[in-house]
């Protein structure tokens, strides 16, 4: 009997630290705006035209996200410490989508473009996850002295969080500079799509 309730209890223990991470796991979303074009270069051309605008330009396609917590502050012998940290996180990824159909060697085109581009905003939807397990890490067990009313340990969240946050977008930045700079992977399904019919 001891030795069943040993295993028990060290499939238990096994079992937390996965618990753990498995507490959460992001939404992904896909939504799709509309181009036209019965060739790949008039495609391409409905994209420049109709893509996203991300700053000042338009861009094939775009991740977004939307993240908000539940937290639990708790005033401790006058500090406060953030006991516990839930992440809601909905990521969106926006793909171009031709309105007709598309002539068969076009189609074949098309699919390899879009999984390329699929794949490109999949990585950028990797780093923010990335980010809110760091965000989880910084701040879960954080304690700010001289802190009952648990205001100050908010100033602090705020520090960590913007470094996270722009250490998140500068890794993004620099990923799709690879991906659009010549011979990067992006660039390569571009010339592909626009040259291939």
């Amino acid at each position: 009997m001891s030795r069943v309730r040993l295993y028990l209890l060290l499939a238990v223990l096994v079992a937390l630290p996965v618990t753990a991470h498995a507490q959460w796991k992001p939404v992904e979303r896909v939504e799709t705006y509309a181009i036209s074009g019965q060739s790949g270069a008039e495609l391409y051309r409905s994209i420049g035209e109709n893509g996203p605008n991300v700053g000042a330009a338009r861009a094939i396609a775009h991740t977004n996200f939307k993240l908000t917590w539940t937290r639990d502050y708790q005033a401790r012998a006058g500090a406060c410490v953030l006991v516990s940290a839930k992440p809601k996180l909905i990521i969106t990824y926006t793909l171009p989508s031709p309105t007709s159909p598309l002539p068969s060697a076009v189609q074949k085109n098309w699919e390899v473009f879009l999984a390329g581009v699929s794949a490109h905003e999949k990585v950028h939807g990797a780093t923010i996850v990335d980010m809110v397990r760091k965000i989880e890490a910084a701040t879960v067990g954080l304690t700010v002295a001289d802190d009952p009313k648990c205001s100050k340990i908010r100033a602090e969240m705020t520090t960590r969080l913007s470094a996270l946050s722009q250490a998140q977008r500068q890794a993004s930045r620099d990923f799709d500079r690879v991906e659009l700079g010549q011979g990067g992977n992006l660039q390569k399904l571009i010339l592909a799509l626009v040259n291939g019919g």
